[in-house]
């Protein structure tokens, strides 16, 4: 996921937009890290998203806390209005946002990660708002990107960094 988000950032500072992009890689790099938190840590009850987003503050990462938190896809479904999840999640929210909905093991369409959680989720109204939006901010990503939707790609460097780090 990271890797997208890698690959947004470079498409977008390359159309000369001005963005921290250490910040939202560090974000996509971090963004489910309330699941590696002990089962019986009480910032689970938090929820995932807002619970990673409060140990973040706690441990000094506080500019990372609303990306972090703001990227289930159920919180952009709930949200009363998409301007008001965009406001919440910032701009490096948004990014972090989009690149967690196109990638898994492998880049996936926006409509068949969708799908997937249609499948789980098949009462949940909320799902199709968040669809709805989800759609609505892959054309704001892209357009600031540069991009067509089936051209976001990897900015293949996290395995280097990995084996760089060791």
């Amino acid at each position: 996921m990271a890797e997208v988000a890698a690959f947004l950032c470079a498409a977008m500072v390359g159309r000369g937009i001005e963005l921290d992009a250490t910040r939202i890689e560090t974000a996509a790099l971090l963004h489910d890290i309330d699941k590696m938190l002990p089962a019986d840590d009480p910032l689970r009850a938090l929820g995932h998203g807002p619970a990673g987003a409060e140990w973040l503050r706690r441990h000094g990462c506080e500019e990372l806390a609303d990306a972090v938190a703001q990227h289930p896809v159920m919180m952009l479904g709930r949200a009363p209005t998409y301007d008001s999840w965009a406001d919440a999640a910032g701009f490096e929210g948004r990014v972090v946002f989009y690149s967690d909905k196109r990638a898994r093991q492998r880049l996936v369409t926006l409509d068949d990660r969708f799908a997937d959680w249609y499948d789980r989720y098949p009462d949940s109204p909320e799902l199709s708002v968040a669809h709805e939006r989800a759609r609505r901010l892959e054309k704001v990503v892209c357009s600031l990107a540069g991009v067509r939707p089936r051209d976001v790609d990897r900015q293949a460097w996290v395995e280097e960094a990995v084996r760089d780090a060791a």
